[in-house]
């Protein structure tokens, strides 16, 4: 991973073999963005993507392993219980061009992935909403 900051804005370069969200926390952790706007495009070989059923509260994961396009990656940043909290969304294609989507849990770069974190001034917290069984934005 490498990343080049210029003003609020980092431009991030993840590498083969390294795991996306893993490496997003890290850039926020390590320069302490609490509140901002990500976006990307690139590829993966493996994806965990999670899907929230209302009716019963839960998520339900699935595995894709292939080669995927990244054609959407978008997310914010925000905080809860004092640390920072990534919640990213993933649109994922393969090679026939059927896509699938859904909420990032993990992914592992295949070629490239390129990521832009907009950092805003302030802060956005969550608190886990018990009747919906979510973490909503308190604002």
């Amino acid at each position: 991973m490498k990343f080049k900051k210029i003003d609020k804005i980092y431009f991030v370069r993840i590498d083969s073999g390294e795991e996306i969200v893993t490496v997003l926390q890290k850039i926020c952790d390590e320069n302490q963005i609490r509140l901002g706007k990500i976006s990307g495009i690139g590829a993966v070989r493996k994806a965990t993507i999670g899907f929230f059923e209302m009716n019963k509260k839960q998520y339900h994961s699935t595995v894709l392993k292939g080669d995927f396009e990244i054609t959407s990656l978008l997310g914010n940043i925000t905080t809860m219980n004092d640390k920072i909290y990534l919640h990213v969304h993933i649109n994922l294609a393969n090679e026939k061009n059927q896509t699938y989507g859904g909420h990032l849990n993990e992914a592992i770069v295949s070629a490239t992935c390129e990521v832009i974190i907009e950092e805003f001034e302030g802060e956005a917290n969550r608190r886990l909403d018990k009747n919906i069984g979510i973490n909503l934005l308190q604002l």
